[in-house]
């Protein structure tokens, strides 16, 4: 888009271009007070819609293979595309009914606008369809009936009347085709809501639908010209005034201009519709059509089992953009590739407690434990996502979110004591790279700082030797110290206090071990044992260190070597 003009600036203060919207009286609303507890009738128009809204439109096979997609993710109706007014849409229909590609369960939806030439071709292209919704439409709203056609209300009425027609004598010709109908007044959110429910109920009259055999009346906002609130005004006033209520499937069909076309159809639901019409992701024309994924997970997240399939949502966005060429954003709900990752150190620390929280509930038996977790709407393994990618570390990111890196991924659970230094650390690192962390940087960072010092103290063996006292120990360690190898022996009531004996001994002792903690990594043969010593210096200040080991009291002395390097570092 190109931002240089030569028109007007906007204009500030008194706007006089623009018209605030069509509100509808509806003093009574009932929808506020409303909770969606199952999945609307779910209609994908990704082949119509979707793919007109492509800078390149897809090709025969690319829209098989969407079919087919589709299909697999739980699509029971599925538009196809607008066969009469496009030879490769016309092809694509054909193939999917000559390979008997469309299972016994889905109806395939095609598009006419209300133009007999148009709804001829139409029957033509269905001819052997086991399931088809016919959908028809023709423009109602004002702009349209003044700007496009040049007719009154009369008369745009009356093409809808004539289209339902053509199409119900044509029915009769698809006998072996269980045949649906479906009629849009298109622009209905910019149409007065009275008159789009006129031409609605003349279609009525020449289509006469049954309780058990409705017609669907789509009610689109082909542009959002309103909040969400007033389109659940406007759904509520339809379904309420609307003579046969259980003749009519009340379908739903936003678009984004606004930015609210997900609001605006959960508030349609809310208001009494009963079907969807939207895409994977949104795509769709200027802003997009309605975000099926975003809607029925949202849905999800409520505990309402939106009846569609997307546990590996990953691969089914990976499908989406080799086909389409459309990029999902970083952003976008529960598909987005930064939309379960949190940079910032609060958020960071919360999910990692949050996630310490579950797994322990898990662990002591909890079963169908409601998932509460700070910051994440779902369990993302819910939808095929790895935790891998929650926590990423950058200059922004917390001392909770570097613990979480080590635990998850490498094993290492810190005491909390150490979070705050090293967390810091890596924060300077992040800032000074000026880029993110990965967590193998991390950890690599972790043990050059904790773990692999040994200077100026080695311990190169260690061996047990007999007690001076009962229930004591002692220990012969060879060890280099500042270049020079030495032999250290020490009593303690455990090997690390034999070892502080030592370092006593030597002179050496400028500290008081404060804490101990160690835990395994791993499991079987392979399991190695991670130790963590705390020391007080003689100032009051902290130091820590790392041992890793597949002996536990090894891994505890060499954890004890790296805290007395590391309070000796920091004071060289």
């Amino acid at each position: 888009m190109n931002y240089k003009s030569a028109n007007k600036p906007m204009q500030h203060g008194h706007i006089t271009k623009y018209r605030p919207y069509r509100r509808v009286d509806l003093p009574n609303r009932t929808w506020p007070d409303k909770v969606v507890e199952r999945a609307p009738i779910w209609a994908s128009v990704d082949l119509r819609d979707g793919n007109q809204a492509l800078a390149i439109p897809m090709t025969v096979d690319q829209k098989v293979e969407m079919f087919g997609h589709l299909v697999r993710i739980g699509f029971k109706e599925i538009e196809v595309g607008f066969p009469s007014a496009s030879e490769t849409e016309f092809r694509f229909l054909r193939r999917l009914i000559e390979e008997k590609r469309i299972p016994d369960d889905v109806f395939v939806q095609v598009l006419v606008q209300a133009r007999e030439h148009l709804i001829r071709r139409t029957f033509e292209s269905l001819a052997g369809a086991p399931n088809a919704i016919v959908h028809l439409y023709n423009s109602t709203s004002p702009l349209q009936r003044e700007v496009t056609f040049n007719l009154d209300k009369t008369a745009v009425k009356q093409i809808a009347i004539n289209g339902t027609r053509i199409v119900k004598q044509l029915a009769g010709d698809l006998r072996a085709t269980r045949l649906r109908f479906e009629y849009s007044p298109e622009s209905f959110s910019d149409t007065e809501t009275d008159y789009a429910l006129e031409v609605c109920e003349a279609v009525m009259d020449v289509w006469q639908p049954t309780n058990d055999d409705p017609i669907i009346l789509n009610l689109p906002a082909t542009v959002e010209v309103a909040p969400p609130n007033v389109h659940a005004d406007q759904i509520e006033w339809f379904c309420r005034n609307i003579s046969q209520r259980d003749a009519a499937i009340i379908s739903l069909h936003t678009h984004n201009d606004r930015g609210t076309g997900v609001a605006a159809t959960e508030l349609g639901l809310l208001a009494g519709a009963d079907r969807v019409e939207g895409t994977l992701f949104g795509n769709g024309e200027r802003t997009g059509n309605l975000d099926i994924v975003n809607v029925a997970l949202n849905l999800y997240a409520q505990g309402v089992d939106p009846e569609l399939d997307f546990s590996d949502l990953p691969a089914i966005r990976t499908v989406y953009e080799r086909i389409t060429g459309m990029p999902v954003p970083a952003r976008q709900p529960y598909a987005g590739d930064l939309v379960f990752t949190a940079f910032s150190g609060s958020h960071q620390d919360a999910i990692k407690k949050g996630m310490d929280r579950r797994r322990k509930m898990l662990a002591d038996g909890g079963a169908n434990i409601p998932w509460e977790v700070p910051y994440l709407l779902i369990d993302p393994e819910d939808i095929g996502c790895t935790y891998e990618a929650i926590i990423r570390i950058n200059s922004q990111s917390g001392k909770g979110g570097v613990a979480y890196i080590l635990q998850k991924d490498f094993g290492l659970d810190l005491p909390k004591a150490m979070h705050p230094a090293f967390g810091a650390a890596i924060g300077l690192e992040a800032d000074k790279l000026g880029r993110e962390l990965s967590p193998q940087e991390i950890y690599d960072r972790f043990r050059a700082d904790y773990i692999d010092l040994k200077s100026p103290l080695e311990l190169r063996s260690v061996k047990h030797t007999d007690g001076s006292e009962e229930g004591t120990v002692g220990i012969r360690a060879e060890v280099i110290y500042a270049g020079k190898p030495l032999s250290l022996e020490g009593v303690g009531n455990g090997p690390i206090s034999a070892l502080v004996d030592a370092l006593e001994q030597q002179g050496w002792k400028n500290f008081r071990l404060v804490d101990y903690r160690q835990h395994s990594i791993g499991a079987g043969s392979r399991t190695l044992a991670a130790a963590y010593i705390q020391l007080e210096r003689e100032d009051g200040s902290s130091c820590f260190g790392c041992g890793l080991d597949a002996n536990i009291e090894t891994a505890g002395l060499r954890a004890l070597i790296s805290a007395f390097n590391r309070a000796h570092r920091d004071y060289a």
